[in-house]
Parts: C-alpha cells; structure tokens; sequence
C-alpha cells in the first residue's frame, strides 16, 4: 500500500459516545497533561529558544506527560479518552413525515406493541435487533408509515437514526454503498480502503456496539440486500420497507393493505378541505372508489383539488372515470396499476406547459433526488424559477420532499412510480433532441459545480501554485465542498454514468475527473471512486485527447495505490509520465515522475524510488510550485530516513517546513512535523548506541516535541487516522525514560486504526507494538506481536514491510538470546530485500544476519 498522498484539508472522523462507565479522572489527568505540555512546548514558541533552554522546557513537559501516562493507562482510558471527547452529533437522516398523513393507527399501534420493551421484540431472540417489514403493493404508503412511525420513537434511539433508499424498483445498491454512508454518518471517515463487504461489515458492527440506532432501509428489493445491513447490536432496530416479504431473522412481517373507503375519504380531505369533502360524500366515495383505495393515488387527486379551487369533487370523479375507461381501452405498462396511472394522467393533464414538461423532463434522470437548480436547468431557465416550478408539481402531489441535505437545501425526488409515469410521458411527447439538450444542460450543471468544489477543496491539484480561497481551512463564508459532495455525491455519481451511456465523453471526463479529485482529498468512498476512475479512463480514450488520457491515468493510479495495488498504480503513474512528456505538459510529468517514486518507495525499492523523487523536486522546482516541491521533498526524506540518511532527511523537512508555515498550511506542517519527529527520533537512537547519551536525550526531547505538535494540530481537526500515526511514530521514539508512554500511545493507534478500518495500518503499527515490548523487556509478548505483524503485511502482500517485520522480529530474539531462532527470519528478510533491490535493507539483514547462528 502506498504512503499517503495527501495534504488538504478535510472534516474529522468523529466515533460516536459511548454510554460506558469511566472514571473521570484519568481524562482529565491527561488533559491537565496535554495542556501543560502544550503551553511549554508550543506557546513559548520553543523553537525559537536556544537549545538549553529548550531541552529544559521540553524535558518538563515530557516527564509530566509521562508520568501523568502511568496513571491513565488502563485499556479503558486508552481508548475512551480523546475518542469519547470528540463524538459528533447522533445522525438524525429520518425523510419527514409528509404534512397530510392519515390513517394507519392500528399498524402504529402494532408497532408500538412490538418496540415496547425498549426497542426489542416481545418474543423470540432477544439477542440481535428487532427488525420489522413492512411490505404491500406499490403507492400502498409504506415509507410515509415507516417515516411516521420512525419519527414517534425517535426517543428511544438515542445513538441516532439512519436512512437508506436502497431503490429497489430502480436497481438494487450495493451493500458497500449503504454500509460506507451509515459508517460515515456515525462519523468514520474511511481514509484507507477497508477492503471488500466483509471487511465494511466488521466495521459496522464494531461501531455499532452498545449503540441504539433506529435504521430505515426503504425500497428493498430483496433480503439478501438488507441481510447485511442488519448490525447484531440489540440495542438497535431495523425498519424495511419493500414490495414483497423478505421473511427475514428476528423480524415482525407486515403486509399493509390500501386504505379503507373512510380512511381514503379522511385523506382526500385533508388534501382537499374537510368542507369541500363533506359538502359532496358520495362524490369523495366515488373518487376514493375508483383510485382502488390506493393511498397515491387519492394523494394526487387530492392535490389537483387543492390546487384547482373551481374544480368539483363530481367533475373529478367523472374526468377520473373516464380517464380509466380510455386505459383500460389502450395497452398500457402493467407496471403502473390503472388507478394511479388514471390519477397522474389526470392531474398531468391539468398541470400547466411547463409544470408537464419539467414532471417529464424529471422522469429521465436517473439520480436518487435532487436539489432545486435541477429543475432551473432542465427548464432552461433560472433556478428560482426552476424552483417555483418544482414547488408546484410538490403541491400537486407529483413530486415530494425528501428533507434538507447537509448545505440546508431541500431536496426533492419523484416515486418511482411517478418517475416512471414521466418518463413514458417524456418518450412519447418530448423530442429526442430537446430531451437532450435538457440532460446534457444538467449534467454541465453537476460539472460545474462538482469541478468549483474540488478546485476549492484541492486546488493544487487543478493548477500551478494552487491556492485556496479563504486559506487554508477554505472557509470563506460559503457551503464547504466537503459538505457539498456528500450531500450530492450519489446524484453526481449518476450524472457520471448517464454521461456515458449517452456518450457525452468530455462530460464524462470532466464530471468524473472532479468527483475523483473530491474522493481523493478526502480518501473516502473507495468503491465509488475506483469505479469512477476507471470510468474516466474510458472517457478519456474516447475523446481522443491525451492529456486527458494523462490525468485520467492519474486518477486511477491514486486510488489503486491506495487501494494496495502498487503495480497498477505504477503501470498507470509511468504511462501518464510518458503521455505528459511527449506533450511537454512539464507540471503534470513532475506529478506523474513523483506518484512512479513513491509507488516504487511504497514496494520497497527504494534505490529506483529516490531517482524519481529527485527528479520530480528538480522539475517542481523549475516550474516556481513551492507546495509540491516541498511535498515531495517530504516524501524524499521519508524515503531517506528508510535509507538511515538521517542529515539528508532533516534537511529536507526543514526545508519543507518553511514552505508550508509560510504558506499558512498547517494540515501539511503537522504532516511534516510527524516525520521531522521520525527523523529526530532515529538521530537520537543513533546517538545513543554511539554512547553519547547526553545528545541522544537532546535529540529525543526535540522528537517528543515535533510528534506532540503533530499529535495536537491533528486532534484539534478531529482528524483520528493522522493522529493515530502520529500517536505510532510517538511509541517508536525508543527513549529509555519513556518506554511505557511510548507503548501506551502505540496501544491506541493501533486500535484506532483497528475502528477506522485500516489493516494495513494495525499491521504497521503492531509491528511497533513489538518494538515497544522489546524495549519494556516483555520478549515474549513483543514476538507473538511481530509474528502476527509479518503474517498480515504477508497476507496484504507488502512483501518490503514483511521483510522489515522479520528482520526486526530477528532483531528482537537475538536481544533476548535467542539467536538460534532469529537466523531464519532475518535469512529470510534478506531474500525480499534482494528480490526487491533494496540495497539498504540487504545491508542492514547481512549486518544482522552475521550476528546470528543458524539452528
């Protein structure tokens, strides 16, 4: 798996409160340590100090985080200190109760019956959740029922409430897709690729744990789709809704049947106006009658009477009447019952020109739901005017609410009955032509605003010198680009395919190319992005452009490095280096040059590696792009503190460090204060087995000091995964005073990134865990550690950390006299290393290998 690529800024990951018994006093203990070591480390801006003064500062504050670590380190404080002190809001995605809902108090009731004692079934397994079903014909009511009933026990669900529209009579959604979205809503940003759907599955369970959540699965389409989705914690519950019975475990099936004749009489009424309805029962009956008591239908014919003052409950009945006699004369779609089709083709027929060209201008989008500058630019037209438009097919019942999104705009979507009604509609009277041209205007539309919210995001990835608006946090008064894309992220993913399937390919390259960018600033939604990415390889080949080729080439690579699949990405990284060269485009070959580097760092061969590094610093540098020349010169002393060029490494970090504090971004400075803190830590290590103990201790006091500011500048952003490494890179120090705070700190990234879904980061920092043990002399425990370290970088295929795990798990049995033992791993490690060309690591296992006996 590759090193991480990224510098931007973007939202924490925040896990959800756990309602677990702790003691306060071991966080606030920690806290009272954390603010102490921060006033001395940083307010006095220590490193402008002379170095005695800064050692005697900083030794203070490390003896008191130190000390202050043995009294917090206790499993539970480990993990519930900074976790629990930065939960997030309970999600609360429940769509809202439509204003006109009627009926259905005897299933509520039922309902209630069954969540009564708290949130579990009255019988069967109390063990796993209740999960109800709630299944009945199409425009039956279900998910208003579920939506109403969802909102009454909101209570009861304190942990928050999640909703999915699994789209069932549209397409089944992956399962990966749902559980990504939960998992992000309950505020886990996977900034790796979990893997597959069991590995998202572990997760879900994990941070499902102890946790009562209400989760609405609407439209299913099978049970093999919701099966999945379905956590075992009890505390939470499930509702579904689908046409069929799924007959699934622990469930509470209900069929719900079309209204009775006075349920559907005090529906219309609601719509219509009780006066108007009692002032003609028999007419209402006769409108109820022939909508087959079907609760969408009698919604729309209620809403064109609410809409159409003048109109008569008897001459709707009669247009209705006759609307069914002339379907029933005609071959129609068997897809839509007869009573809702004569209802929408009613109402259709009364709506206005532009209200009936937008309902089926609608129909042909494909998009879950949408916001209201859809219809401005469907229509042509202004998105207020869009809007008002909109609005009013929302009054006649033919479009509906689905709540506001995450910017606090509404959004809207069609029932996919209605959806379907319209798109008829729109084959038969829209011309190809102009049905075209008001998708292509939509999808340019999703273009725009998906490339201005990744070039504010990430503008160093857009162009020359990049820089955001309103610094670094990109704050400049307006909706962030992270919270757009997750509000329009599945309408944009749709936009990317009905581009394609309409050819459109410089849409489908450009909308794709954006979308990509945003997942790879904010390394979330790996599914979507390698689908994307793949997507936009294909458009760029069919239009012929080779720059477009080169970036598109870009993309992938980025997202299969991260995703472990360092050969592909290579193959990707070095096409694109070949592409841009021939065209001259020097900016995109320097970035071509330094992704081929560190796909070659990230395999281990690291003599190749540096080359390209040094090669893209030089052209960075000619192109006047401080930030990626100080980005790379980063990557390059990572690379060189691998090599053990401990000077050539600092030197290059200082250099960066400049760039980045002058530049006022200080995601990319804690990033470079981490590895500084690498660095400082290895010079200290050095210095002490050169036995020169009083510089080593210097030189380990300046690395806790550049990992604590690290540490701090990322809890402070609720960013977890980079704190986590910053926490590992702390547990690796090797200061002989601070061996227990070091293992303590690796103890908690390691689970950190075992709940981020990160296996690639728990082997990593297990293999520091084994380091850590060492050094406390627990030789035993620091074994087993690095043997379960080697047996994951081996199943990840990370054949260069599994040589570094093997020859440090040698490095550890020959410390605790047993060389007979270490011979074979460190033969072992010696073998990758070759296999990989890595010169330095073939140095270091013949050093060691000279020391050891083979049994």
């Amino acid at each position: 798996m590759l090193p991480s690529t990224r510098d931007d800024d973007v939202p924490g990951v925040r896990p959800p409160a756990r309602r677990r018994g702790s003691s306060l006093a071991a966080p606030a203990l920690a806290g009272v340590a954390a603010a102490v070591a921060s006033a001395l480390g940083t307010s006095l801006d220590i490193w402008t100090l002379p170095v005695p003064a800064r050692v005697v500062i900083t030794v203070v504050a490390a003896a008191l985080v130190g000390a202050l670590t043995w009294a917090t380190l206790a499993p539970s404080s480990a993990v519930s200190g900074p976790r629990a002190a930065r939960g997030t809001p309970p999600p609360a995605e429940l769509p809202p109760v439509i204003a006109h809902f009627t009926g259905r108090r005897e299933v509520l009731a039922e309902l209630h019956e069954q969540f009564a004692v708290g949130g579990r079934p009255s019988a069967g397994d109390r063990d796993a959740p209740l999960v109800v079903s709630l299944y009945g014909r199409a425009g039956v009511g279900k998910s208003a029922l579920a939506a109403r009933f969802a909102h009454e026990v909101i209570g009861e669900f304190p942990d928050g409430q999640l909703y999915f529209d699994l789209r069932g009579a549209d397409g089944a959604v992956r399962p990966e897709e749902v559980l990504a979205a939960f998992l992000r809503a309950l505020g886990v940003r996977l900034t790796t690729d979990p893997g597959g759907l069991a590995e998202l599955q572990k997760l879900w369970w994990t941070w499902t744990k102890d946790l009562r959540v209400l989760i609405f699965l609407d439209n299913a389409q099978s049970a093999e789709q919701v099966r999945v989705l379905i956590p075992p914690e009890p505390g939470c519950a499930v509702i579904v809704t689908s046409r069929q019975p799924l007959f699934l475990r622990n469930r509470y099936d209900r069929q719900l049947a079309v209204f009775t004749e006075a349920q559907g009489v005090e529906l219309l009424a609601r719509l219509a106006g009780d006066e108007r309805v009692a002032a003609d029962l028999d007419s209402a009956l006769a409108i109820v009658r022939l909508c087959d008591r079907l609760p969408l239908a009698i919604s729309i014919c209620g809403g064109r009477l609410a809409t159409r003052d003048r109109w008569s409950l008897r001459e709707l009945a009669d247009r209705l009447a006759d609307e069914r006699r002339r379907l029933g004369q005609l071959e129609v779609g068997a897809q839509i019952d007869r009573s809702v089709r004569a209802s929408l083709q009613l109402s259709y027929d009364d709506c206005t020109g532009i209200q009936r060209r937008l309902l089926r201008l609608l129909g042909l989008l494909p998009a879950p739901d949408m916001q209201a500058w859809v219809a401005g630019d469907l229509l042509g037209a202004s998105e207020l005017d869009g809007a008002d438009q909109l609005e009013a097919l929302v009054d006649a019942q033919l479009a509906e609410c689905s709540g506001r999104d995450v910017t606090g705009r509404m959004r809207y979507r069609l029932h996919d009955l209605v959806r379907l009604f319209a798109r008829e509609v729109a084959v038969r009277e829209e011309p190809e032509e102009r049905r075209r041209a008001a998708v292509e205007r939509v999808l340019y539309g999703y273009r725009r605003r998906a490339e201005s919210a990744a070039t504010e995001r990430w503008p160093q990835d857009w162009r020359r010198r990049g820089v955001r608006a309103g610094g670094e946090s990109g704050d400049s008064g307006e909706i962030s680009s992270a919270a757009w894309f997750t509000a329009e992220r599945l309408a944009l993913l749709s936009a990317v395919h009905m581009a394609r399937s309409q050819e459109l390919w410089d849409l489908a390259w450009a909308t794709g190319r954006a979308f990509c960018s945003l997942c790879h600033s904010l390394r979330a939604y790996w599914s979507d992005w390698r689908e994307v990415a793949d997507l936009v390889c294909e458009a760029a080949e069919r239009t012929g452009d080779l720059r477009a080729v080169g970036i598109a080439l870009m993309e992938r690579a980025a997202v299969v490095g991260g995703s472990g699949r360092s050969a592909a990405a290579r193959a990707d990284a070095e096409r694109a280096l070949e592409l841009f060269t021939g065209l001259g485009e020097s900016w995109w070959a320097a970035r071509a040059m330094r992704t081929v580097g560190m796909t070659l760092f990230g395999e281990g061969n690291l003599d190749r590696g540096q080359g390209y590094l040094t090669g893209a610093i030089s052209a960075f540098r000619a192109e006047d792009d401080r930030w990626w020349q100080a980005r790379t010169q980063r990557n390059l002393a990572e690379l060189r503190l691998a090599q053990g060029r401990l000077a050539e490494a600092r030197g290059l970090l200082e250099d960066s460090l400049a760039v980045f504090e002058s530049g006022g971004n200080r995601y990319s400075e804690a990033q470079t204060q981490r590895v500084l803190g690498e660095v400082l830590a290895a010079e200290a290590r050095e210095l002490l087995r050169a036995g020169d103990a009083s510089a080593a201790e210097r030189r380990f006091v300046l690395a806790g000091n550049a990992l604590r500011f690290a540490v701090r500048a990322f809890h402070e952003r609720g960013e977890e995964w980079e704190e986590a490494r910053c926490l590992r890179a702390a547990g690796e120090i090797g200061d002989p005073q601070g061996g227990l705070r070091e293992y303590a700190g690796v103890r908690l990234a390691k689970e950190t990134l075992e709940k981020l879904g990160d296996p690639w980061g728990v082997a990593r920092t297990r293999l520091s865990e084994g380091a850590a043990l060492a050094r406390l002399g627990r030789a035993g425990e620091a074994v087993a550690a690095l043997r379960e370290a080697v047996g994951e970088f081996a199943e990840l295929g990370d054949r260069w950390w599994q040589a570094r795990g093997l020859r440090t798990l040698g490095e550890v049995l020959l410390e605790a006299g047993r060389g007979d033992e270490a011979y074979e791993p460190v033969a072992e490690a010696l073998e990758i290393y070759r296999s990989l060309g890595n010169e330095a690591g073939v140095s270091r296992a013949r050093t060691l290998l000279d020391r050891v006996t083979p049994s």
